[in-house]
């Protein structure tokens, strides 16, 4: 009973706040940011480059929004653009694009790419950098992780996460950037780790992807019925936490299609704990777990649902 009676609660909510408009700070994607450079395409010999001219549209970017009065944007580049950090790409335009190193990409044998979900953007970026963080550690050595805020993710109460579309638009992006990469790194073991409605992505994504792994976590569905409906080589991994409000969302099926961690699905499923939606990538048996993954390990059984 108390089950049905969150799935009502949570419907009711989301309902609710599709019908009324969110009020508060300015949205992030009308906070005006100038045009990116080109890129050279990515290659280990031009990692520096792209570093360097991913600082100076940051910079560009921290001074346009200080100037239109943006102060915690101005803010978060000015953070973003400390020298020691690492961009692949940059783009401060609609919310806000970039794809940001940790570790040393040039060495790493082992590479995660985190695809994350709704409600992600440069203003909200310290929970996928703080993850991503915490994955690098885990992993250890000749490891890198690659936090791919490649797309304008949609907020969680709003129609977008309740379709494909931004999935749809963003995986030929996703698609062309592990393309890139795997070209630039050809030995590395290449996973990708998708959250709630990056899994989404991802899944849109998967039959165009070389990689090892595909991680689901948090996720909603994937739009198929079954992991073979992917059409991918990776091994297909999913979990989701005792506590993630995910699980009680009483359309995801009708939207998302057979839920990522049913038997009938078909993917490796593998514990999570009991962290909520936003918890998986904090110490705990799910970060343990998607590195042990992206190492090439076998996940631990320890906090597994039966």
């Amino acid at each position: 009973m108390a089950s049905h009676l969150r799935s009502i609660l949570l419907s009711t909510l989301v309902t609710a706040s599709l019908a009324g408009p969110v009020s508060g700070a300015a949205r992030p994607s009308a906070v005006p940011a100038p045009a990116p450079a080109a890129f050279p395409p990515l290659r280990v010999a031009t990692l520096a480059e792209r570093y360097a001219t991913s600082r100076d549209g940051i910079r560009a970017a921290e001074r346009m929004a200080a100037g239109h009065g943006h102060r915690w944007r101005a803010a978060m580049l000015r953070a973003m653009a400390d020298p020691a950090r690492q961009f692949l790409s940059f783009d401060g335009r609609d919310g806000g694009r970039a794809v940001e190193v940790f570790g040393d990409l040039s060495q790493a044998e082992r590479i995660a790419v985190l695809v994350p979900g709704s409600d992600t953007n440069l203003d909200k970026y310290g929970l996928l950098r703080g993850g991503s963080l915490r994955l690098r550690q885990a992993l250890g050595d000749r490891s890198a992780v690659i936090a791919w805020l490649g797309y304008a993710t949609p907020s969680t109460v709003s129609a977008d996460a309740l379709t494909t579309g931004r999935a749809a638009q963003a995986a030929p992006d996703l698609r062309a950037f592990v393309r890139e990469l795997r070209s630039a790194k050809p030995a590395a073991r290449i996973s990708v780790v998708c959250h709630s409605y990056g899994s989404v992505v991802c899944g849109q994504a998967a039959s165009g992807l070389d990689v090892t792994d595909i991680v689901l976590y948090g996720s909603p569905g994937v739009c198929v019925d079954n992991a073979a409906a992917l059409h991918t080589r990776a091994t297909v991994w999913a979990g989701r936490s005792s506590d993630d409000w995910v699980a009680g969302v009483p359309f995801a099926a009708v939207v998302f299609g057979t839920d990522p961690v049913s038997p009938e699905f078909g993917a490796r499923v593998f514990a999570a704990g009991d962290g909520g939606h936003s918890d998986y990538l904090r110490p705990g048996v799910a970060l343990e777990n998607v590195a042990r993954i992206v190492s090439g390990q076998a996940p631990s059984e320890e906090g597994r649902r039966a």
